[in-house]
């Protein structure tokens, strides 16, 4: 007796993981860009988001370039998030970069490069180039087989219709061969290039819709083209500079952007992008598209950076550079000079500065309502305003924390709602900064602590001898 193989099946469900600012949809303003108080995610910090959505619109309309703007605030109080928020109502057309000031150091290559590849590839270029296309519904294809082995390589014939045409058409092997990659069938509404004999399959045909023939859940059914089966059509490409970039630089062309090996690209290789980019936005074939290049923790960069940043402002081939901070006065970093947000003046004096507020108490509430939702957990009411007061006395980052902590809490005693005795078991297993701080200080003793030796002046010179 035959032994009987049973294969197990698994149901493979996508993963999705919940990040910090999952639930930012968009920036919540309305057509008159006024800041609606709870909206796509965003909560409260009115004038900062409406602020945003004024550097938004003059994005859309893509008139601009080489302006700056630096969102500055305590920590918590939703500077990436308006970015984030920034982002999402961009769409997929304008490019939008997002990188960490501290990110550029650890890369194997000039922090000046890393500024740069970061720069280009928040600037995209709309390439428009028109293409010979016949494109018409397919009434029937009929392939020659040879009869024998040593004969000619097989042919076929054609025939495609629109509403007011029909013709047939000569096949020869590589277009058969086209055909059957793409399973073209009679009924189909097909395109295909007469440059490169690329076969695009549209849909079937509506009058094909009746059929009794098995239909997949996807089918796409589309109306008989009209007019002439032969038509010029624009095809819109949309790239952004660093691509373009890395395909002309490197050996292996555009293998490149997969395996992320782009190492420094010559300047000598720019230039002649850019000279070739301008040269097809004079004829019309380009159209250049400013996106925003998102730098959060700014005052991570040093003095060498600010100052490539004051000049790659002024190039007509800059992106929006939006920028955040939750640096007070601070050292400029690789300077002994102190300045606001620890950036040079220079470069303070071009950012329009966006400024975001603490949150209320009104505010947390609602922004820990999202947050349960956007995690899956539900909570009692004495519990979320218990979490509402530990976000307004520690930080909201905190009481955030403990959603998902209180949440696992409750599942071990097998309950079915957050209550407020888990957020209590959570509050007291994980200390917030303030409690750690005093903690440190009654147990400073038991602790490793650094000693640092300061000599006075007038010790160390008694130490010399004269």
């Amino acid at each position: 007796m035959a032994e009987l193989k049973l294969s197990e099946s698994r149901d493979l469900t996508r993963i999705e993981r919940i990040g910090a600012h999952s639930h930012i949809r968009g920036l919540g303003l309305d057509s008159s860009l006024e800041a609606r108080d709870v909206s796509e995610g965003m909560v409260g910090q009115l004038p900062a988001r409406k602020a945003a959505g004024v550097i938004l619109q003059m994005i859309k309309e893509g008139k601009i370039a080489g302006r700056a703007v630096l969102i500055a605030g305590q920590p918590g109080t939703g500077k990436t998030a308006i970015a984030m928020g920034m982002a999402k109502s961009l769409g997929l057309e304008t490019p939008f970069a997002m990188i960490s000031g501290s990110e550029i150091f650890s890369l194997e290559m000039s922090k000046t490069e890393a500024l740069m590849q970061a720069f280009r590839k928040a600037i995209g270029v709309r390439i428009k180039e028109e293409a010979e296309v016949i494109e018409g519904e397919v009434v029937e294809v009929q392939i020659d087989r040879p009869a024998t082995s040593g004969a000619a390589a097989k042919t076929g014939k054609l025939t495609l219709k629109t509403t007011e045409m029909e013709t047939v058409y000569d096949l020869g092997g590589k277009m058969i061969e086209a055909l059957g990659k793409e399973k073209v069938q009679s009924g189909d509404v097909i395109a295909i290039d007469k440059v490169s004999g690329k076969i695009t399959k549209l849909g079937r045909s509506f009058s094909r819709s009746r059929d009794y023939d098995a239909m997949g859940p996807h089918t796409k059914f589309v109306q008989c083209p009209d007019g002439e089966l032969q038509k010029r059509k624009e095809v819109v490409h949309c790239v952004t500079l660093h691509e373009i970039d890395v395909i002309n630089s490197r050996t292996q062309g555009f293998l490149a952007l997969f395996t992320g090996d782009t190492g420094e690209i010559r300047a000598e290789v720019r230039e002649q992008i850019d000279t070739k980019v301008a040269e097809w936005r004079e004829e019309g074939k380009a159209e250049i598209v400013p996106g925003v290049l998102f730098i959060d923790e700014v005052h991570m960069l040093d003095v060498e950076c600010f100052s490539f940043l004051n000049r790659a402002l002024e190039n007509e081939m800059a992106p929006i550079l939006v920028v955040a901070t939750n640096r007070g006065i601070t050292r400029i970093r690789g300077t002994n000079y102190k300045s606001a947000h620890g950036i040079p003046m220079d470069l303070l004096d071009r950012l329009l500065i966006i400024s975001t507020k603490p949150y209320t108490r009104d505010e947390i509430r609602k922004i820990l309502d999202i947050r349960c939702q956007e995690e899956d957990v539900e909570m009692a009411e004495d519990a979320k305003q218990l979490l509402t007061r530990v976000g307004e006395g520690t930080s909201l980052r905190y009481a955030i924390h403990l959603i998902t902590a209180a949440a696992l809490a409750s599942q071990k005693r097998k309950g079915k709602v957050v209550e407020v005795q888990d957020i209590d078991r959570v509050y007291r297993l994980f200390l917030d900064v303030q409690r750690s701080t005093q903690y440190l200080m009654e147990y400073q003793s038991q602790y490793i602590n650094e000693v640092t030796i300061e000599a006075d002046e007038d010790d160390a010179n008694a130490m010399v001898p004269e």
